[in-house]
């Protein structure tokens, strides 16, 4: 097995699929939408590309617990 050089394009590869996966926002989950913003968070190339992460994953998060009352809800209605 022959293990490929290292380059120094990793962050911009990273960069670039993080923005690939906000871009198609809808068709991802929760998680992968999560790391994407994050690494747009550390890595955007300016400071309006970092804040539309940071605000996007504030929406993602604040997600979460609704999701969770719902499964809940839901697990009750089947008994």
């Amino acid at each position: 097995m022959t293990i490929p050089p290292r380059t120094t394009d990793w962050p911009a590869d990273r960069v670039t699929e993080a923005r690939a996966v906000i871009a198609d926002v809808a068709h991802h989950n929760d998680q992968l939408i999560r790391l994407a913003c994050n690494v747009l968070v550390q890595h955007g190339e300016t400071p309006a590309e970092r804040e539309d992460a940071r605000r996007l994953l504030v929406v993602v998060e604040a997600r979460r617990p609704v999701r969770r009352a719902q499964r809940e809800d839901q697990g009750r209605a089947v008994r």
